[in-house]
């Protein structure tokens, strides 16, 4: 049930995921090129303070160079000019000459084993920054990533087409798009299963506020007509072929269960073999079935009807109605009619769920032409599409009551928002 809309949601759930996680890895891939390109940057740089450190050095060898040999040059004149001196007295200048040159050599050395480290020390510091940023850059996404409108955007228009070809109502597929986007733009992410879960949620949100439609509950409505004492009067109407008939035998036995005693009113006297088709179903139930023959005033089979259960006091009228396409106009006004005279309590469009948007567009003419109270959707089980089930509360603004899930009496089951909801988006 439902299995092509379960595609659809699931599949952009899983799109969104991915297109946010690796618009999040361009990111972080950019990132690191940036840092590569400022780590090669970084690097020749202190490349160059190392060649102007040994150019400084070079040029402090050949200054203090040029200082010693002067001042050996010096030594050695005086040396010869005051040969007639004492020994001692030139051999003291000697090695004080000695000493000086030593202490000048030293000097370069510590200044260039200085800058050597410091150069060092600027590559080590280069090179560690990066990697600082590196793995700043594979965390970014555990804590800076905001999904955008750039992130989704193309999936949810994906999604809108998906919906439209899965005979999902336009004015439907459009509200669930623009719900989805309002609840995700905008949203901070700390890890990739977080878009996943915010996707489902949003999406949930979308489908219950769709199928959430405020009306009427059958079993209240019952509690007070025991109480006044008059049959609770529900007229169904659609088009032939839907499964209105059957339905209403369903409808019979599901009320049975709950301990309700109903009567049927055969009031489809158009269709050749209704009124045999529903007497069997009514034969089948042991349920009262007022009848006229074939051609007989519908509207009067329907009174008689609603009489014979006030009589008896029984709690339940189920009124058939001839199957009528939604532009036969004599067919539609007759439907009017049987409205006027038993002015029923609840009136139920039956549809098929298998034709999509021609159900959707044959409730809103049966909406405008007698106002319908509530929406049962036969062949639920055997609908893949799940289009028809999605819009037709919202489009007509009724709720669905009751869906038929197969061929048996007992097979219909009260329509719930929530329980749709874990159908299309449930693990």
């Amino acid at each position: 049930m439902f299995e092509s809309l379960k595609k659809k949601f699931k599949g952009t759930i899983g799109k969104i995921s991915d297109n946010v996680a690796s618009e999040e890895e361009l990111d972080d891939s950019n990132s690191s090129a940036a840092d590569i390109k400022s780590k090669d940057e970084t690097v020749p740089s202190s490349d160059s303070s190392e060649n102007k450190s040994s150019k400084a050095v070079s040029k402090n060898d050949l200054t203090e160079s040029s200082k010693d040999v002067s001042e050996t040059e010096s030594s050695e004149t005086e040396a010869e000019s005051d040969s007639k001196k004492s020994g001692f007295m030139g051999f003291l200048r000697g090695n004080k000459s000695s000493e000086k040159e030593e202490s000048e050599d030293s000097k370069p050395s510590k200044t260039s084993e200085t800058e050597e480290i410091s150069a060092d020390e600027t590559i080590t510091e280069s090179e560690e920054k990066p990697e600082e940023d590196d793995k700043s850059g594979i965390l970014s996404f555990v804590t800076n990533k905001t999904i955008s409108e750039k992130d989704i955007e193309d999936i949810l228009f994906e999604l809108e087409m998906s919906l439209l070809e899965g005979d999902v109502a336009m004015e439907v597929a459009e509200t669930i798009i623009t719900s989805v986007k309002t609840d995700l733009v905008g949203q901070k992410i700390r890890r990739r299963s977080d878009v996943a879960e915010f996707t489902r949620e949003a999406l949930k949100k979308a489908i219950s506020e769709i199928l959430d439609i405020p009306g009427k509950d059958l079993t209240s409505l019952l509690e007070e007509a025991k109480k006044s004492g008059e049959p609770l009067k529900i007229m169904f109407v659609g088009i032939n072929g839907t499964g209105k008939t059957t339905t209403i035998a369903k409808i019979s036995t599901y009320f049975i269960n709950k301990g309700y005693t109903p009567v049927i009113a055969a009031s489809d006297t158009f269709r050749a073999g209704a009124i045999e088709q529903l007497t069997h179903h009514a034969d089948n139930l042991d349920v009262k079935i007022i009848k006229h023959k074939k051609g007989a005033d519908p509207a009067a089979v329907a009174f008689d009807a609603v009489a014979h259960a006030r009589a008896k006091g029984k709690e339940l009228v189920l009124v058939d109605t001839a199957g009528r396409m939604q532009t036969n106009i004599n067919l539609m006004d007759e439907m009017k009619k049987i409205k006027r005279v038993i002015k029923p309590d609840l009136i139920i469009y039956v549809g098929d769920a298998l034709t999509g948007n021609d159900s959707v567009e044959q409730a809103k003419k049966f909406n405008d032409a007698v106002t319908v109270d509530g929406i049962i959707l036969t062949k639920a089980d055997a609908d893949a599409k799940g289009g028809a089930a999605l819009s037709i509360g919202y489009v007509i603004q009724k709720p669905i009551l009751f869906l038929g899930v197969g061929q048996s009496y007992s097979d219909i089951i009260e329509f719930k928002p929530e329980w749709m909801v874990e159908q299309i988006l449930g693990e």
